[in-house]
C-alpha cells in the first residue's frame, strides 16, 4: 500500500533498507491520524506495525495523482550488504526462520550462521529460507515502481537531512529525521571474495542500472541509455 499522510497530502513508497524506518517515524510525528504509544512501548516495529512496507502496485499509487510523492533510494552495495550486517547478524532472521530449523533438504550442506561470503554466494537458498531476507534483499523496482518519474522527488540516503527539511516547507511544523536501524557491523564490497562478487554481480548490475541517474556501479557495468529512467525533481 502506499503510505499516505492525507492531512499533508504526502505519499511515500518504502524500500527496504533505504531509510525506511527513519522516514515512517517522521512522517507518523506528522500524521495527525496516527495515535503514537507512550514513549517507553515505542520499538523500531511500531513504525512498521503503523506503516507497513508492501510492493508497488500502480493503480493504488494512480489515486494519489494530487499528493506530493516521494521515495528514497539506496546505494545498491550498500543495501545489499546490509542484509547480512542488519538482518542476518543484528536480527538474526535466519536463527528465527523455522524452515531453517526444519533442515529441509535443499538446506543440506548450507550454513545455518553463515560469514559474508557464505551468505552471498548461497542468497538465493536464504531468501527461499527466509521471508525476512527476501523481503530486504529483491529488486528496489518491486517497490518503488519501474518508472520513478512518477514521484515528484527522489531522495538518496545520504539526503535525508534534505527530505526533513522539504517535509519541513510542505508541513510548516518541524521534521526531525533520526537515523534508525543502522548496522551494527560495517562490511565493505572489497572483504569479499572474488567468487561471492561473481555470485552478485548480475543484481547489482540490474540495480545499478536501475538506479544509473543516481549511482555508478562500482563493478564497472556500462548502463546503456534505454535502461535510464527519467526523473521529474521538484526545486
Amino acid at each position: 500500500m502506499v503510505i499516505a499522510v492525507d492531512a499533508h497530502k504526502l505519499a511515500y513508497m518504502a524500500l527496504p533498507k533505504a531509510g525506511c524506518s527513519s522516514v515512517k517515524e517522521a512522517l507518523a510525528r506528522l500524521d495527525p491520524s496516527v495515535k503514537l504509544p507512550k514513549r517507553r512501548h515505542i520499538t523500531l516495529y511500531t513504525w512498521h506495525d503503523l506503516y507497513p512496507t508492501s510492493r508497488f502496485r500502480q493503480h493504488r499509487f494512480k489515486r494519489y495523482a494530487d499528493y506530493w510523492r516521494f521515495c528514497v533510494v539506496r546505494d545498491p552495495v550498500r543495501r545489499l550488504l546490509s542484509v547480512y550486517t542488519n538482518r542476518v547478524l543484528q536480527f538474526g532472521d535466519l536463527r528465527k526462520s523455522t524452515k531453517m530449523r526444519a533442515g529441509p533438504d535443499w538446506l543440506t550442506g548450507i550454513a545455518r550462521d553463515p560469514s559474508p561470503d557464505e551468505f552471498f554466494q548461497n542468497l538465493d537458498v536464504y531468501k527461499k529460507a527466509s521471508s525476512s531476507v527476501k523481503h530486504h534483499s529483491i529488486d528496489a523496482w518491486l517497490f518503488v515502481g519501474r518508472d520513478l518519474g512518477v514521484y515528484d522527488k527522489v531522495y538518496k540516503t545520504e539526503d535525508l537531512g534534505q527530505l526533513a527539511y522539504d517535509l519541513s516547507l510542505l508541513t510548516r511544523q518541524p521534521v526531525a529525521m533520526p537515523r534508525r536501524n543502522t548496522s551494527e557491523m560495517r562490511l565493505r564490497l572489497e572483504d569479499l571474495q572474488d567468487k561471492t562478487i561473481d555470485a552478485v554481480r548480475p543484481f547489482l548490475d540490474s540495480e545499478y542500472s536501475y538506479l544509473s541517474e543516481f549511482y555508478d556501479n562500482p563493478l564497472g557495468a556500462r548502463v546503456h541509455a534505454s535502461c535510464a529512467m527519467p526523473i521529474r525533481r521538484v526545486s
